[in-house]
């Protein structure tokens, strides 16, 4: 089974520190979707945001776990277009 199959909706990502990155909404592709509560700030809020799926590590009982600590993961979430996010 691919680590993508094994990633449910809702489940929470979280770094390799442990700390909470974001909710899982859906993978699309080779990204995993995170809710929009999840979006960060200022002109950010409310958009959905992606995390490369070449970024998980491991997902334990129904949490996706990084490979990155949580504060490396969050710069390197892209926009639906696959752009960077500027933090």
């Amino acid at each position: 089974m691919s680590i993508a199959a094994e990633i449910k909706e809702h489940a929470e990502i979280v770094g390799a520190d442990g700390v909470h990155v974001g909710t899982v909404d859906k993978v699309e592709g080779d990204r995993i979707k995170l809710i929009k509560t999840d979006s960060g700030e200022g002109h950010h809020r409310g958009d959905h945001h992606f995390i490369p799926l070449g970024l998980v590590a491991d997902v334990e009982n129904g949490t996706v776990r990084l490979s990155a600590n949580a504060a490396v993961a969050i710069t390197l979430e892209e926009e639906e277009s696959g752009a960077s996010i500027e933090q």
